[in-house]
């Protein structure tokens, strides 16, 4: 089985182009450049995601914001230990056959 091919940002940033101008429809790009219609859509979807991020300046980020995702995530990390340890501490609480019945 070959190696999988890696293709380069500009290169995905112009087929997604090329789809979201009309020039071409999906099925023409994909097969004028041998990539799968999956991929091409998977590419249109990130670029869609992350297009507001270009007009965002440096001073633009509001330093609430990013603490609050920082507080997100700290709280689903805990959330996670906590959930563990209450399943390991049930664990112990079982009854174990055999001990202690005589």
């Amino acid at each position: 089985m070959g190696e999988r091919r890696q293709f380069s940002p500009q290169f995905k940033a112009e087929r997604v182009l090329e789809l979201i101008s009309g020039a071409q429809t999906p099925a023409e790009v994909c097969r004028s450049h041998g990539i799968k219609p999956s991929l091409l859509l998977a590419w249109r979807k990130r670029l869609l995601e992350q297009a507001p991020k270009v007009f965002e300046r440096e001073g633009d980020r509001d330093p609430a914001q990013a603490r609050i995702a920082d507080l997100e995530r700290l709280v689903g990390r805990l959330t996670l230990e906590l959930d563990v340890a209450k399943k390991a501490s049930n664990l112990w609480q079982i009854p174990r056959l055999g001990s202690g019945i005589g």
